[in-house]
């Protein structure tokens, strides 16, 4: 596990990060995940930066959203404020305590706290969008995460690490050569202008003229394995049914089907999760798509319920409601960005300008091969 360990904070912190002499870095998560953050230290040591850690204890969050008086929760820890405005990087990992924990909050509380972090939220999304500010997230196996995922802790983090590459002889080289190899398929479909997203339940096409698709090697998310692009906002048309769970702020929802005419959500279902469906929908932004994206990580083959992985699960696709990205050229903002995803492998397949370019789950070798 040691050597496990080592090798992942060199992944991120030499990959994902590219940590240089005179680089800050500020690391967020939980006490859970202690074990990684002495391996974490030296790496960036070693690299020439610094390190500091913003810890959450168990049930702060929670405490705070229900509990918080106005003061604390427009106040923002200094340290989060610095990093935002100048650190170079900024690593999150996910180690939660409880998963339950964001369940039934104050409405109003999450309304005000999301106002007072929104100001950073764009400052985030701009820096990131031009790498002034690096930043990686990713996730420190915990037995909350396995339990959800259905597995116990050992097979968990076999997966983790698996979904990583850990446990390759060199995982840098081996993400180098995924991003190798992602870099022909977005050079493809930059040239490509109309995009079409068809199998058992799915429907939709959308334009992506004047935007960019990017190649998710690794560099900002660990794991990675994704090409994503945001679609012209007013181009979305059809319907899509995502045969994967939805998480979003602890929440379940299964069987999510979206109905769309000229870029505007008209209509959704739920099988489980109406209500907090139709409450996210109220949001501004929400019935807009901020992402159009393709799962490449064949080292995931199930969903875990945890969007790190799920979006990346090879032979998937996923279309997030919400925020753009900046730097793929999309226009729409909103404070939340939901990723929702659909399975491809059985009968579905992608067009783009009318060429079929992927069927069953896998891209044609004219554009890549074995991958």
């Amino acid at each position: 596990m040691t050597n496990i360990l080592e090798k992942y904070a060199h992944l991120l912190v030499n990959y994902c990060l590219e940590v240089s002499p005179g680089d800050r870095v500020l690391v967020r998560t939980t006490s859970q995940a202690e074990p990684l953050l002495a391996h974490l230290l030296r790496a960036v040591l070693k690299a020439g930066g610094s390190m500091e850690v913003l810890w959450e204890f168990q049930g702060q969050k929670r405490i705070l959203l229900t509990e918080g008086n106005d003061f604390a929760l427009e106040e923002i820890p200094p340290a989060y404020k610095e990093a935002i405005e100048a650190y170079e990087c900024l690593l999150t990992i996910m180690a939660p305590h409880n998963l339950a924990s964001d369940h039934n909050l104050d409405a109003e509380k999450v309304k005000k706290r999301q106002k007072a972090l929104s100001p950073y939220s764009k400052k985030y999304v701009e820096r990131t969008g031009t790498r002034a500010l690096r930043r990686s997230l990713c996730l420190f196996p915990t037995t909350a995460n396995a339990q959800l995922a259905g597995m116990s802790l050992e097979e968990y983090e076999h997966f983790v690490y698996s979904a990583c590459k850990l446990y390759e002889d060199d995982p840098v080289a081996s993400w180098k050569e995924v991003g190798k190899q992602q870099q022909k398929i977005v050079d493809f479909l930059n040239k490509k202008e109309h995009i079409h997203y068809l199998g058992e339940n799915v429907d939709l096409q959308f334009k992506t003229k004047g935007r960019t698709w990017i190649n998710s090697d690794g560099k900002t998310n660990m794991p990675s394995g994704e090409v994503y692009t945001s679609p012209e906002e007013d181009s979305v048309n059809g319907h899509i049914h995502y045969s994967f769970p939805g998480i979003y702020r602890g929440q379940n929802v299964e069987g999510v089907t979206l109905w769309v005419k000229n870029g505007y959500i008209e209509k959704w279902e739920a099988k489980s999760g109406q209500s907090f469906l139709d409450e996210i929908f109220s949001i501004p932004g929400t019935r807009r798509f901020g992402e159009a994206a393709i799962g490449t990580n064949y080292n995931i083959q199930r969903s875990t319920k945890n969007i790190l992985f799920d979006e990346k699960i090879g032979g998937s696709v996923h279309m997030a409601i919400g925020q753009s990205y900046q730097q793929a050229g999309g226009k729409n903002t909103s404070t939340v960005h939901w990723d929702m995803i659909t399975d491809m492998t059985k009968d579905g397949a992608i067009f783009a300008d009318g060429e079929k370019i992927y069927e069953k789950g896998r891209f044609s070798s004219e554009i890549v091969d074995n991958f």
